[in-house]
């Protein structure tokens, strides 16, 4: 079998290569990636067993070359998306005139929610010439990429300690060029749902637009709520909601990529749509981002939802919630660490409270245990998307994280070193144009001409790396020692303030 880690192809070959051939390189490709079967991967891939991919290889591969970008052409892929969106609709609680499309996932969901508020804005609003949304600081970054792309500025509203949004200081952030408000059920980070209700009714009350992100938990709070578990309102049920993104590629268990866009109905979902009739190759309309949409990804999500029932959506959602509570009073009850928020879902994040165990060196010791790890920020924690096929490995894990815990505690050191020091670094660094500057840069040298895949833990230590990458390395905890006197002196200086005015 040729090495999966030979030099990487620069040229087409001259001559094919065998099918056979490449069909071990390609099963050797994937030695190297994350173990998402063992359940040893909180994140990325949602995992029902070798039985359901299978089928879902089938139902992809049946539509594999038929093109969604010609509806008429392609009638079966047309009727499969309907099937798809009515029910997700009738999941969602969506009324009679409800309507919506399947896209490539939950940013191109996202994407859509904003174009379409824009759109509708400049029929409705013409007098706004900078549209604005008002979106929680923990909404997906989608959100910021959707407004780098469409040219709309977005206003974070900041969370409370609960990580839920702070609904009064939202509505502060609403004025006349306000075009859509948005939050998420749950919002990724910590698993929380926002105040959709309360976000709803100011925004009904103002008539503007309200999208829920719930690209997460589109197809998983059904499923909890019918449970019995208290779920906040956050579907069609709320007034005011106007429209919500569900990825079927998460909790619905389709393949990548399938997410879906709802609106309350075609009043909103019509300035998703894109028409040229001007062009010379004819008449263009298309209801999304892409052109060609790929029939396997719709064949998929149709069979995945077909194939999995009420059913077994709630089988796996009871199982995954049982996990949720071991894992959260598991890690609850060890010394030096508590998660952040009741999560409201199947996730959990938990951050450090003792000062001598840094929470990003513990993830390194899990990494090097063969864990796949997800590092957050503000706070500084670890993330963990919970589903079924992890209940198995639990007590492993817990006993893993605990031991992690005390090696940090005895070695405070390991701070300094490994991803930890530069996730550390990156996180703290308080001007943050230069850690956008250095992210740049990596992800030049990722997509570059050798794109090799970066050390993080090594980065700036190369005397050829950027200049940027080297000053962060080198100088980076003098400089974050200055920032905590700073940061120490000011509460000093509120501290004396409050004394004098007698607060």
């Amino acid at each position: 079998m040729t090495d999966a880690t030979a030099p990487a192809a620069t040229t087409i070959p001259k001559s094919g290569v065998s099918h056979d051939e490449l069909l071990q390189r390609l099963a050797a490709f994937k030695d190297q990636d994350a173990d998402y079967k063992s359940g040893r991967t909180w994140s990325l891939v949602y995992h029902v067993s070798d039985e359901h991919t299978a089928f879902l290889k089938q139902a992809y591969t049946a539509f594999m070359s038929e093109n969604g970008l010609n509806p008429i052409a392609f009638s079966s892929l047309k009727n499969m998306e309907a099937d798809v969106v009515r029910m997700t609709l009738d999941m969602l609680h969506g009324p009679e005139d409800s309507v919506g499309t399947l896209t490539s996932g939950g940013t191109e969901s996202i994407l859509l929610a904003v174009k379409a508020a824009r759109e509708r804005a400049k029929k409705t609003r013409p007098w706004i010439i900078g549209p604005e949304i008002v979106v929680p600081k923990t909404i997906h970054v989608a959100f910021d990429k959707a407004c780098h792309y469409f040219g709309v500025k977005i206003r974070h509203a900041p969370v409370g300690p609960d990580m839920r949004v702070d609904v009064s200081a939202m509505k502060k952030l609403i004025g006349r060029n306000t075009i859509l408000i948005a939050a998420s059920a749950p919002q990724y980070p910590h698993g929380v749902i926002d105040p959709i209700e309360e976000i709803a009714a100011i925004a009904d009350a103002k008539g503007i637009p309200m999208h829920v992100d719930a690209c997460v938990g589109g197809f998983m709070l059904p499923w909890v709520e019918k449970l019995g578990h208290p779920v906040r309102g956050w579907d069609f049920r709320v007034p005011g909601v106007t429209s919500i993104s569900a990825d079927v590629h998460k909790y619905g268990y389709a393949a990548k990529g399938a997410s879906t866009i709802s609106y309350r109905s075609m009043d909103y979902m019509k300035h998703q749509f894109f028409v040229q009739t001007d062009w010379p190759g004819g008449i263009y309309a298309s209801p999304s981002i892409p052109g060609t949409r790929p029939g396997g990804g719709i064949a998929a999500a149709w069979a995945a939802m077909m194939a999995m029932g009420e059913d077994g959506y709630m089988s796996l959602a009871e199982k995954a919630l049982q996990t949720t509570e071991r894992l959260r009073a598991g890690l609850d009850a060890i010394d030096g660490i508590r998660v952040v928020a009741p999560p409201d879902m199947t996730i959990v994040s938990y951050v450090s409270d003792d000062e001598n165990v840094d929470i990003y060196a513990v993830a390194d010791l899990l990494e090097a245990g063969g864990w796949n790890v997800d590092r957050q920020q503000h706070p500084n924690c670890i993330h963990l998307t919970v589903n079924a096929n992890n209940a198995d490995v639990v007590d492993a894990y817990l006993e893993d994280v605990a031991k992690a815990v005390e090696q940090v505690r005895a070695n405070p050191d390991l701070a300094a070193s490994g991803n930890a020091a530069m996730y550390g670094m990156m996180a703290r660094v308080p001007l943050r144009g230069f850690v956008k500057a250095a992210v740049h840069k990596v992800m030049e040298g990722m997509y570059g001409p050798d794109g090799e895949v970066p050390d993080l833990s090594k980065l700036g230590e190369d005397e050829k790396a950027d200049v940027l990458l080297q000053l962060i390395h080198r100088y980076g905890d003098q400089a974050m020692g200055l920032l905590d006197k700073l940061e120490e002196g000011r509460d000093r200086v509120k501290k004396a303030i409050g004394k004098i005015s007698g607060e």
